[in-house]
């Protein structure tokens, strides 16, 4: 993603910084929206869920997947991209989630 700099050319802006401009209301971990299961991340040979998923929830550190369920922006590509059986995707209950602007 890039935003115009100041001086008319390309400004590259992280993705987290984009992501603290929308509202969440994240609910308790033991009702996430999103479940993975470690010990079947442990095996994956190619962790799409990594390249898939636009908010960087996902990522390889050390060899191991971590995954962060608050930045989630519920565009369910990480269960289309898991063909592992890892991943497993719902829509959050009411009244959480993220809540767009526009759009």
């Amino acid at each position: 993603m890039s935003d115009e700099g100041a001086g008319g050319g390309i400004a590259f802006v992280e993705v987290k910084r984009r992501l603290g401009t929308l509202h969440y209301q994240t609910d308790a971990k033991d009702h996430a929206h999103i479940t993975v299961k470690p010990e079947i991340c442990a095996k994956c040979p190619h962790s799409f869920c990594t390249f898939a998923c636009p908010a960087k929830c996902y990522e390889r550190i050390e060899g191991r997947l971590v995954f962060r369920y608050e930045d989630c922006v519920e565009c369910g590509a990480c269960d289309i991209a898991c063909d592992q059986g890892s991943v497993t995707w719902h829509l959050p209950r009411g009244p959480y989630g993220v809540r767009y602007s526009f759009g």
